[in-house]
């Protein structure tokens, strides 16, 4: 099984829980950071353990969510081997990975279905990172 990180605040987790069956039928198994309910949270709490945990070498990629996508992707974003995208659609997965090498995938569970966040998982995950050009700009991202 290929491990991967995943967290939700109150927002999400009812997307992140849908999230977790539907991987785990397609061979995925989830380090889950939380929440474990839809009582009202605060998304880094959930987001700096699993942005710690990539950069600890712990998996390879992330989920986050949160009701817009934006809070946790912020939060997520500021440790300096996280690269968070916030997507919406399946072409926004796809480039993410292939243009930004993005490590963690962040989605807006009050603005898609949960149809729509598995067609996004699906193109994240399916999507390769094309190097080149991409990689020198990724490359410059973190500041040291």
């Amino acid at each position: 099984m290929i491990k991967y990180g995943i967290a939700a605040d109150h927002a999400g987790y009812e997307l992140k829980e849908h999230l977790k069956k539907y991987l785990e039928k397609k061979g995925y198994q989830a380090v889950d950071f939380g929440t474990d309910s839809t009582e009202s949270m605060d998304y880094p709490d959930v987001a700096h353990p699993l942005a710690e945990a990539l950069e600890a070498g712990d998996f390879n990629f992330g989920i986050a969510i949160c009701g817009s996508g934006n809070g946790i992707s912020m939060t997520l974003n500021k440790h300096q081997k996280t690269r968070a995208a916030l997507c919406w659609n399946p072409e926004l997965a796809a480039l993410a990975r292939q243009h930004n090498n993005a490590n963690i995938l962040s989605l807006p569970a009050r603005f898609i279905s949960e149809t729509e966040a598995e067609a996004i998982v699906d193109s994240y995950l399916s999507a390769e990172f094309e190097g080149g050009r991409h990689e020198r700009r990724v490359n410059k991202i973190a500041c040291i």
